[in-house]
C-alpha cells in the first residue's frame, strides 16, 4: 500500500492537503477584503491591485511549503527583507501603497505559518483584527480629507497683445481694465504690462483671470 501512495520518495496526499486548502481560502477571503474595501478605496491602478493579490498568494504557498522544512520564523523574517529588497529594485511606491503590500504579505505569512498550538479561532481574531484596522483608519482618513475646505481655484494667465497704447497711463488703469474686460469676455483679476513695441503701436499684456474659470469660446 505504501509503494502506491508514494512516488519518486514523496507521499502523492496527506492530510496536509486539507488544511492547505482550508488555510489557503481563508488567507484569500481576508486578503480580498483588505484589497476590496481597503486598497481601492484610494487606490484605482488595477495593475498594483493585481500585483498586491498575488504577492499575498505567493508568499502565502511558499511559506506553506517551506514551513515543512522546520525553518519557521527565521524563514519568515527572510521573506520580508527579500521583499524589502525588492522594494528598491522598481518604480517609486507611495507609503500607504507600500503598507498595504506588507499587510497582504502578513497575512499570507499569519495564515501559513500558525501551527497546532493557534486554534482557527485565534486565527479568525488575528486576521480580522487587521482588516478592522486598515478598514477603520481608511475611513478615519476618508472623512477628515472631507473635512478639509477645499483649495480656492486659481487664477487663470492669458497674455493678450493690446493696440491702444494711450490705456497704458496710470491714471487710465481702470479704464484698462474694463476695456480688456468687455473685448476678451475675461473677468480679470490681476494684470501686468509685459512688453511695449512702438514700431507697431502694440502692447503684450499679461492677465490674471479671477474665478479660475476659461472664458467662452476657449
Amino acid at each position: 500500500m505504501t509503494e502506491l501512495i508514494n512516488f519518486l520518495d514523496a507521499p502523492l496526499y496527506d492530510n496536509d492537503l486539507l488544511k492547505l486548502a482550508f488555510r489557503f481560502a481563508h488567507n484569500l477571503f481576508f486578503a480580498a477584503l483588505v484589497v476590496r474595501f481597503g486598497l481601492n478605496s484610494h487606490c484605482k491602478d488595477r495593475e498594483f491591485e493585481f500585483t498586491a493579490v498575488l504577492l499575498n498568494v505567493c508568499v502565502f504557498f511558499i511559506c506553506f511549503t517551506l514551513k515543512k522544512l522546520d525553518i519557521g520564523l527565521g524563514m519568515a523574517l527572510g521573506l520580508f527583507a527579500i521583499f524589502g529588497v525588492l522594494r528598491y529594485r522598481t518604480d517609486a511606491i507611495r507609503t500607504k501603497e507600500m503598507t498595504y503590500l506588507f499587510v497582504l504579505i502578513a497575512l499570507a505569512v499569519i495564515n501559513a505559518l500558525t501551527n497546532r498550538k493557534t486554534s482557527y479561532a485565534e486565527l479568525m481574531v488575528v486576521n480580522s483584527t487587521i482588516f478592522a484596522a486598515v478598514l477603520l483608519k481608511e475611513r478615519m482618513v476618508h472623512r477628515a480629507v472631507q473635512k478639509q475646505p477645499a483649495a480656492p481655484a486659481k487664477p487663470v494667465k492669458h497674455t493678450v497683445i493690446y493696440d491702444k497704447l494711450d490705456m497704458l497711463a496710470p491714471e487710465r488703469h481702470e479704464q484698462l481694465v474694463e476695456d480688456l474686460q468687455r473685448r476678451t469676455g475675461i473677468p480679470i483679476a490681476k494684470l501686468q504690462l509685459s512688453q511695449v513695441d512702438l514700431t507697431t503701436s502694440t502692447a503684450t499684456i499679461t492677465i490674471w483671470q479671477s474665478g479660475g474659470e476659461s472664458p467662452e469660446g476657449e
